[in-house]
């Protein structure tokens, strides 16, 4: 099947659910300019909620490093006063919402381009803890220099998705964003380490291979083994936050605050991002034959651990550590991420090849792209 139609299909798929639907667009809607000293949200930068707390400088040494990327947009002005091209530097999450960001300015104000004026610092030139440091803020202008509209520059950086914006100084506004791994950028994934069962025994989820027969679950709750057909994301290198999940009988389950975790529910399951798990909730962990068996969760807690792994298997589930976990994530249902994912599903099926790329698959990729633009909130990971 073609992207455009998958993409048409998911689109159906979501306008056909609960929820502000995909037909219903309104007309353009009023908004208004931030003020001097205003930030949106109304709360500190460094807030879950907002752009989160920092993670650490990074520097041209660092492996993290790589992890930034250029901005070589022609429709926004770099000052670079370094020379050094070190403002083009950023996160994949920064460029995006500053690419949104220079759509709007010009749309707004034709023949006006968006200016950064201070992108990525390596020169220490900011208070310690700032997220300049990181690749994840960014100072910002017009490139008219006016200064009369930057109340609205700081209101359409909003409206582009920063995670938050704060109308500075007189001249200029800054923009800052969550890292990747918070708003489970890539896909939703599990550690190095992390264990699955195979037919042949337990075996670390690092070294899994496409062909594989993994403990899974079916349709009815009930345990079977299912073939891996290709990884969503893989890659040994990177680190990220994890969401650590511990349930009553020792079961301990890792994977990024994104992923959705299947808990027991009167009907077979329900599913939840891992970020929201709460004390008291239900896991379905590993039990005898081929029945799970329930387990409430006693504690919860944020981690750093190295490896980023996301199998795809037919059943569209799978078990590790000894609990129960979809293998999608971002979007907050099962059955449309499993309904969306089955091109891929197919595709791998018809591939004989066992090589596995590093990095998110480009269908998955493409698939998540799309759904923010057509998912309802609701459904979205936030």
């Amino acid at each position: 099947m073609r992207l455009p139609l998958v993409l048409l299909w998911l689109g159906a798929a979501t306008a056909c659910g609960p929820g502000r639907g995909f037909t219903r667009r309104h007309g353009p809607r009023r908004i208004t300019p931030l003020v001097f000293n205003q930030h949106d949200p109304n709360i500190s930068e460094n807030s879950k909620s907002a752009s989160g707390p920092p993670e650490g400088r990074i520097t041209r040494e660092d492996e993290k490093f790589r992890d930034l990327v250029p901005n070589y947009n022609p429709d926004i002005d770099f000052k670079d006063d370094e020379g050094t091209g070190a403002d083009r530097l950023m996160t994949q999450r920064c460029k995006e919402k500053l690419n949104t960001l220079a759509i709007s300015v010009m749309n707004q104000w034709p023949g006006v381009r968006l200016r950064v004026i201070e992108g990525w610092d390596e020169e220490n030139s900011h208070q310690d803890n700032s997220l300049h440091y990181e690749g994840r803020a960014v100072d910002l202008t017009t490139s008219d220099r006016d200064r009369s509209k930057y109340g609205m520059l700081a209101r359409l950086a909003v409206e582009a998705g920063f995670d938050w914006v704060f109308y500075e100084s007189r001249s200029y506004i800054h923009c800052s964003v969550k890292t990747e791994s918070s708003v489970g950028t890539g896909a939703g994934c599990f550690p190095s380490g992390s264990i699955v069962h195979t037919e042949e025994g337990p075996r670390d989820i690092a070294v899994l291979k496409k062909g594989d027969r993994i403990l899974a679950a079916a349709d009815d709750g009930k345990m079977v083994y299912s073939e891996v057909l290709t990884f969503i994301d893989r890659d040994p290198n990177v680190t990220r936050q994890y969401i650590e999940v511990t349930a009553e009988n020792g079961v301990t389950i890792t994977t990024t605050p994104s992923h959705l975790l299947l808990l027991a529910a009167a009907d077979s399951w329900r599913e939840s991002f891992a970020m929201n798990i709460e004390v008291g909730d239900v896991l379905l962990t590993r039990g005898h034959g081929s029945v799970m068996r329930p387990s409430r969760v006693v504690k919860t807690r944020m981690v750093s651990r190295k490896g980023v792994y996301a199998p795809l298997t037919k059943t569209g589930t799978i078990i590790v550590d000894d609990a129960l976990a979809s293998c999608y994530a971002l979007v907050r249902s099962h059955a449309l991420a499993h309904a969306a994912m089955a091109p891929l599903r197919w595709m791998a099926d018809w591939t004989s090849s066992n090589e596995v790329s590093r990095g998110v698959h480009w269908y998955a990729k493409a698939l998540y792209n799309v759904g923010d633009y057509v998912l309802p909130s609701s459904y979205k990971y936030h």
